[in-house]
């Protein structure tokens, strides 16, 4: 796979320790936060999405966290599984009702998730609620999402005081996963080391460009980082971009790709003006023939057949960002036609299989979050 050089000579943002979590610098942007704020308005299925609010409110939400599946598991397992909690779905949760401007729910939500996954300079990922037990390590992306998240509920506000948390969570962020404006997966606060991969899917651009605008030495950090995902293109022939880039050995993964992180890859560059037109071109005709799998090749040949509600909802998101209405409505019409609408079911109103009732946060979540565009 390709190669890049990264610049290592810039000086990053000087840190005054402070017991577990570090005093920083923080300075709020002063650039437009134009972007942050859905601003379309194509969604249309408002008893589906009612629906869906109240399961996911009623049945997934509690006083801790998120239930990852609605179902609980005994079984530990490397993924979370059943009433475990990731930040992830705290993430979207708190997306959703900044979006949706539901404003007391969401300082409830906030402080719960501080509170659930709060790790010093850092959100824990996971949560068990059994053995109340935090994960060690963050993972990257589920930070922005909270950070982003208050940057929306701030500008809904118009609050100075969650503009100022959302900058001090990237300032302190800034540490240890994006050191000198190299970003990275997670990192684990017991063992005190960093992960040296990169996954392309963890740059939320729209987050970096803002909250790396208030210095000329972080916005060439920013610049560099929009570089490295774009090198990161697998051509024309199959327009989406390599799943991760590793710091050690300089090069792209030829790993086979998550379609969900691959369209979140996406989803990123068209919230800078980034996305190819082949990219958007290749994801209208999977979506146009029901025929976006869950896994692919880095030549684009179809590893896993299952389709997934989340990918069609992140898809929906994609082209609500592209203003183009038609095909975000044609990839909504994906995601409801999973909806369970048998009102006798425990999981009535949720994206999930009746039969087995099965169903997860991510799919919900992220079709709650599609329905504000």
């Amino acid at each position: 796979m390709k190669r890049m050089s990264w610049l290592l000579s810039l000086v990053g943002l000087s840190i005054i320790l402070s017991g577990c979590s570090s005093r920083v610098a923080v300075k709020v942007p002063t650039r437009s936060a134009k972007g942050f704020v859905a601003t379309t308005a194509y969604h249309h299925h408002t008893i589906e999405q009612t629906e869906l609010h109240k399961f996911v409110h009623d049945k997934l939400v509690t006083s801790e966290g998120i239930y990852t599946n609605y179902l609980a598991s005994d079984k530990q397992q490397s993924q979370a599984t059943g009433h475990e909690m990731l930040l992830e779905s705290s993430g979207l949760w708190l997306t959703y009702l900044a979006q949706t401007k539901q404003n007391k729910a969401f300082r409830r939500s906030y402080q719960q998730t501080v509170a659930t996954f709060g790790q010093g300079d850092q959100l824990s990922y996971r949560y068990d609620p059994t053995t109340k037990k935090r994960s060690n390590v963050n993972a990257t992306l589920d930070d922005f999402r909270v950070i982003r998240a208050l940057e929306v509920y701030a500008i809904n506000t118009k609050s100075h005081v969650y503009a100022k948390k959302a900058a001090t969570r990237f300032a302190k962020l800034q540490k240890h996963v994006l050191a000198k404006g190299r970003l990275v997966d997670f990192y684990d606060v017991n063992a005190h080391q960093a992960s040296t991969t990169s996954s392309l899917a963890y740059y939320d651009l729209l987050t970096l460009r803002y909250f790396e605008s208030v210095s000329k030495t972080q916005r060439h950090y920013y610049a560099k980082q929009l570089e490295l995902v774009q090198a990161g293109y697998l051509g024309n022939a199959f327009p989406l971009y390599a799943s991760s880039y590793d710091w050690q050995s300089g090069e792209y993964s030829s790993k086979n790709l998550n379609t969900s992180e691959a369209l979140e890859v996406l989803l990123h560059l068209a919230e800078v003006g980034q996305v190819k037109q082949q990219s958007v071109d290749w994801l209208a005709e999977q979506v146009s023939a029901h025929k976006l799998y869950n896994s692919y090749t880095i030549d684009g040949n179809v590893v896993n057949q299952d389709q997934s509600s989340a990918n069609y909802a992140l898809a929906a998101l994609i082209f609500a960002t592209v203003h183009n209405r038609a095909m975000y409505q044609t990839a909504m019409k994906a995601v409801w036609a999973s909806q369970v609408v048998n009102q006798k079911s425990p999981i009535f109103g949720s994206l999930g299989d009746a039969a087995t009732g099965q169903t997860y946060s991510f799919n919900n979540l992220t079709a709650l979050v599609a329905t504000t565009y």
